[in-house]
């Protein structure tokens, strides 16, 4: 067999068990696999937000898709491995099947649309994309397409980062796809511009170079007169000292009443005192 015969079969045999298996674990949060042929037997990594449901009571639910695949697809002696995904949100898979499960449901594509792509963006992504086509409001098809970040269509960045899902949903009108794209956070860009980690520069403290015999002039102070007002006047009673004797004490902040001034009197004129 060919090279490219080979690589062909192989894309397929790997699409068939996917389907399947999506298609057995869709209430486990399913989020894609990963297949690798050993001389043992096949290797299935299969990602899911919850592992329980794949393993089942007992490891019955794995052992069922283990003999599903061995039967239907003709796998050798196939080994799955439950990896549980940490973060949903950064897979399409999962997202894709939860705008799908709101369709389905009734939900407004919009309201639906927006709403995964902001949980996407809050989880660190970035970029997505969202991509609707079908008979979405009508018996008519359309294409409604929702993105934000940074999403690149072609080139190595492409085809190393971008996370890419594809799910079909069967509405009342026809068959609606969905897409997903997304650029997770740890993705590097070539023209991405970064700066190193610089060194932080410490300066010295300026000291100030005083003259012998001068002396640093006193910080000023703002020197506000405060107030005091009492309703009555304080009286302080004898205090008696040691030897027993009587020591008046007076208020040294007592205020003095103050004294009528009596305007001097005009003196009569010269004239007509004569008179």
């Amino acid at each position: 067999m060919s090279v490219v015969k080979r690589i062909i079969k192989d894309s397929k045999e790997r699409m068939a068990v996917d389907e399947l298996l999506s298609k057995e674990f869709v209430e486990a949060g399913y989020g894609g696999l990963t297949l690798t042929k050993t001389p043992l037997g096949a290797q299935i990594n299969l990602y899911t937000m919850r592992p329980g449901r794949v393993i089942g009571k007992r490891g019955r639910a794995i052992k069922d898709a283990s003999e599903k695949l061995e039967k239907k697809l003709g796998l050798v002696n196939p080994q799955i491995t439950v990896v549980e995904i940490e973060v949903p949100e950064l897979n399409p898979q999962i997202m894709a099947a939860r705008v799908a499960s709101a369709l389905e449901r009734g939900v407004h594509f919009r309201r639906s649309v927006f709403w995964s792509l902001r949980r996407i963006m809050d989880s660190g992504a970035l970029g997505c994309e969202i991509i609707l086509k079908g008979p979405i409001r009508s018996a008519r098809s359309r294409f409604e397409r929702v993105s934000e970040g940074y999403i690149p269509k072609a080139g190595d960045p492409a085809k190393k980062y971008l996370r890419h899902a594809v799910i079909h949903v069967k509405m009342k009108r026809g068959m609606l796809g969905v897409t997903v794209n997304i650029i997770p956070p740890d993705a590097k860009f070539p023209d991405k511009i970064s700066l190193k980690d610089l060194p932080e520069i410490e300066y010295p403290e300026e000291e100030v170079y005083m003259p012998e015999g001068v002396e640093p002039e006193p910080t000023e102070t703002s020197n506000v007169p405060v107030e005091m007002t009492t309703s009555e006047p304080v009286k302080i009673e004898d205090i008696h000292t040691e030897e027993g004797k009587e020591n008046p004490v007076e208020l040294v902040n007592e205020v003095e009443p103050e004294t009528e001034k009596k305007e001097p009197e005009p003196e009569p004129e010269k004239g007509k005192e004569e008179m």
